[in-house]
C-alpha cells in the first residue's frame, strides 16, 4: 500500500488553483489534470467506477455491507487563489520547537512564536513549503486521506459501510457545489474532508454573500475640475469608511462575523470595490448587508441617484439547521475520532466548505478535519503523524457503523 504521505507530495505537484473571474468549470484546466491522475489510480486500485465528468468532478465507489448506511466522503481539489500554487517546493523536517527555515536564501522561518497552534506538534514530523507558495494541504490532504482509507478497504477484506467518493474543483471560489450529482454519487449522508486541526469537526459554516460595489465619476482635466470633477475613486474610499471598523477579519474570531474588502480596482470615471460578508447568525448576517445598503443609499442621496451601485448574491447558508435534525452523523464521527485516539471537539468553520451548499440541497454534509494549518499562505504546514491518524480515523467512521 502507498502511503498517505506519498500520496499527498504526489498531488501537492499539481497547480490547481481556481480562478473566480473564469467561467468554465472547472475554472482552470490543470484541475481537470489532476481529476484524470485520481481517476486513474483509483481505478489502479480496484474502484471499478472511478470517473470523471464533463465538468470535472471525479467519482468513485467502494461496495460494502448493504444493510449499512452509504457514507460519502468528499475532498477538493482546487487550491486558494490567495498564494500560488505553481511549483511547490514541499519538504519533510523534524520539528522540536525550534525556528524552522523554510527558505534560507530568503531569510522565511516558520516560527512557533508566531504561529502559537505549533505548540502541539513537538516531536512531529512537518510537511513545508520553501516560504514562497502554499502547500495545498487545504485541500490535496483530504484528497490523499481519503484514497489512504479507501486502499485500505480494498485490500483489508474487513465488514464496512459503503464508501462513496467524490472529488470536486473550485471550492475555493465558492463554486464546488455548483455541478456535483447529489443523486448520482448516492450518499445516504457525506462528510468533507476539508478541515484543519487534528481533533476538530465543524458542523456550523458562516452565512456567506459576496458583494460587488460599482462607483461611477465624470473625468475631466485637472487643470479646469474645479466644481466639475467626480473621482470614483474617492467616493469608493468614503464608502469604505462607512463600514464597522471593527468588523473587519482582523478583529474578529469564534462566532464573530465580518465585512471583508477583497480587492479594489478604480479610475476617475469608475471604481469598484468587492466584498465578502459572513456571519454564522441569519440576523446579524441580513443586518451586515444592510449596513453596506445604507452606506450606498446615503452617497446616492450626497452625490446623485446612480453613483453608487450595490449588488449583492448569497453563496451559502448555516448548514448547522441542516444537520441538526440528524446530528447522530456528527456524533457517529466524533465517536470514529475517540476510537483512534483523537481529542475530538467541535468548533464554528471560520469559512465555508463544499459541506454547506450540500447540506442545503439535501445531502447532510459536516467537516472531518485533515490535519493541517495556516491554510491559504506561504506559512502552511501539515504534520505526517497527523495525516496518519486521520486515515484512521476514516477507516473507523467507515467499519464501525451500526
Amino acid at each position: 500500500m502507498e502511503s498517505v504521505v506519498e500520496r499527498f507530495l504526489r498531488y501537492v505537484s499539481y497547480e490547481t488553483t481556481s480562478d473566480e473571474f473564469s467561467e468554465t468549470c472547472p475554472s482552470t484546466p490543470k484541475q481537470r489534470l489532476l481529476g484524470q491522475q485520481l481517476v486513474k489510480e483509483m481505478l489502479e486500485m480496484g474502484i471499478a467506477d472511478a470517473r470523471i465528468d464533463e465538468n470535472g468532478y471525479v467519482y468513485g465507489s467502494i461496495p460494502g455491507d448493504p444493510a449499512l448506511p452509504a457514507i460519502g466522503l468528499i475532498a477538493h481539489m482546487d487550491t486558494a487563489p490567495d498564494a500560488s500554487g505553481a511549483n511547490i517546493q514541499a519538504k519533510i523536517v523534524p520539528f522540536d520547537g525550534s525556528d524552522i527555515c523554510l527558505n534560507e536564501e530568503q531569510g522565511i522561518y516558520l516560527r512557533e512564536s508566531e504561529y502559537p497552534a505549533l505548540a502541539l506538534h513537538h516531536g512531529k514530523h512537518l510537511i513545508v513549503t520553501d516560504g514562497t507558495t502554499l502547500l495545498g494541504a487545504d485541500d490535496k490532504a483530504g484528497v490523499a486521506e481519503i484514497l489512504a482509507a479507501a486502499e485500505y478497504l480494498k485490500t483489508a477484506r474487513i465488514k464496512h459501510a459503503t464508501l462513496k467518493i467524490a472529488f470536486t474543483p473550485d471550492e475555493e471560489i465558492g463554486r464546488g457545489a455548483d455541478r456535483f450529482d447529489i443523486p448520482g454519487f448516492g450518499a445516504d449522508y457525506a462528510y468533507t474532508c476539508d478541515g484543519g486541526l487534528i481533533g476538530e469537526m465543524e458542523y456550523e459554516t458562516f452565512n456567506a454573500a459576496g458583494a460587488t460595489v460599482d462607483f461611477k465619476g465624470l473625468n475631466i482635466h485637472p487643470g479646469s475640475a474645479k466644481g466639475k470633477m467626480v473621482n470614483a475613486q474617492y467616493i469608493a474610499m468614503e464608502f469604505q469608511s462607512l463600514l464597522p471598523a471593527a468588523q473587519k477579519p482582523e478583529y474578529t474570531e469564534g462566532y464573530e462575523g465580518f465585512l471583508h474588502l477583497t480587492d479594489m480596482e478604480g479610475s476617475v470615471e469608475h471604481a469598484r470595490l468587492r466584498y465578502i460578508i459572513r456571519d454564522h447568525d441569519m440576523g446579524k448576517f441580513t443586518e451586515k448587508k444592510e449596513i453596506m445598503a445604507a452606506a450606498a443609499d446615503f452617497l446616492n442621496r450626497k452625490y446623485g441617484e446612480g453613483t453608487v451601485t450595490l449588488t449583492v448574491k448569497d453563496s451559502y447558508y448555516n448548514m448547522r439547521e441542516k444537520i441538526e435534525p440528524c446530528f447522530y452523523i456528527v456524533e457517529r464521527a466524533m465517536k470514529a475520532m475517540r476510537a483512534v485516539g483523537m481529542d475530538a471537539r467541535t468548533s464554528p468553520v471560520r469559512g465555508g466548505t463544499d459541506g454547506a451548499r450540500l447540506s442545503y440541497e439535501g445531502l447532510p454534509c459536516p467537516n472531518l478535519c485533515t490535519g493541517g494549518d495556516n491554510y491559504h499562505g506561504r506559512f502552511e504546514y501539515i504534520p505526517v503523524e497527523d495525516m496518519e491518524k486521520c486515515v484512521e480515523m476514516l477507516i473507523s467512521l467507515l467499519t464501525n457503523v451500526e
